[in-house]
């Protein structure tokens, strides 16, 4: 059984989904994947991941680096979950690129090609918005592309988290990407 609840950020409503003692979900409501994975048979619920996520998320909107993370519970391919594991380390305040995850999955595998789009594709599926930073992932050419939640979202991430913007290319609003 899933269990979910809402969390009202500054960025827009979020819903999170827990397997009773793991969060398993967490997206921007309209996102491009919102709630996928989640079960049709699913409750409203009050549960201490949930009360533990809210306190991480209140840290994080706030400006601050929360130094815990509440229990998480990934489900996906082998290569999405070597990608997801990837954007875990990416430090706060900090950005990589989706050609950088690639290649150290190629050097990790002792291949000599990984495709960065598929790299993308797995970011683009992350289902645990913001607690695993898919939003600290960007374009080689340093243009914020690629998030579910739409790039002014990520824009807002990364500001938060102290990115200096200017040098980064934000597409206009409307902007195909």
């Amino acid at each position: 059984m899933q269990y979910t609840t809402a969390y009202s950020s500054p960025l827009g409503n979020l819903l999170l989904a827990a397997d009773g003692k793991n969060l398993t979900g967490l997206w921007f409501e309209g996102a491009k994947y919102y709630a996928k994975g989640l079960e049709p048979a699913h409750e409203m619920r009050a549960l201490p991941v949930f009360e533990k996520t809210g306190q991480w998320l209140d840290l994080y909107f706030s400006g601050r680096e929360p130094d815990f993370m509440p229990p998480i519970r990934l489900s996906g391919s082998s290569f999405q979950l070597t990608v997801w594991e990837i954007l875990r380390k990416i430090p706060y305040g900090q950005t990589t690129t989706y050609q950088k995850i690639a290649s150290e999955i190629a050097f990790a595998k002792g291949i000599s090609h990984m495709s960065a789009q598929a790299v993308g594709g797995a970011v683009g599926h992350n289902p645990i918005s913001i607690l695993v930073p898919c939003h600290r992932v960007v374009g080689t050419d340093r243009s914020l592309t690629g998030y579910a939640g739409g790039v002014d979202k990520k824009a807002r991430l990364l500001a938060l988290e102290g990115v200096d913007l200017t040098q980064y290319a934000i597409p206009k609003k409307g902007t195909a990407i």
